[in-house]
C-alpha cells in the first residue's frame, strides 16, 4: 500500500464502545483488524496502548485537536 489510511468514521455498540472503523479509502474494518493494521503501519494518526485491564486499545495521536479524537468522529451504520 503506497499511502497510509486514516480513520474517518466509527461504528459503536449499544454501550458506546467503538466496534468498527471506516477508513479514508472507504473500507470498513473491525476493531481487531484495526489493531493489526495500526501495528503494521497501515493506519496513520493513531497508536496502540495497553489499558489497566491489560487489553490493547487504539487511540488518536495527541495533537491538541479534540475534533479528530476517535470518539468524536462521525458514526456510520
Amino acid at each position: 500500500m503506497d499511502q497510509q489510511e486514516t480513520f474517518v468514521a466509527v461504528q459503536k455498540n449499544h454501550e458506546g464502545d467503538i466496534i468498527n472503523f471506516k477508513t479514508s479509502s472507504g473500507r470498513v474494518i473491525s476493531y481487531r483488524k484495526a489493531l493489526t493494521e495500526v501495528e503494521n503501519g497501515t493506519i496513520a494518526g493513531v497508536n496502540i496502548f495497553a489499558g489497566k485491564d491489560g487489553e490493547r486499545y487504539i487511540r488518536s495521536n495527541a495533537d491538541g485537536e479534540p475534533t479528530n479524537n476517535l470518539d468524536n468522529l462521525p458514526t456510520f451504520f
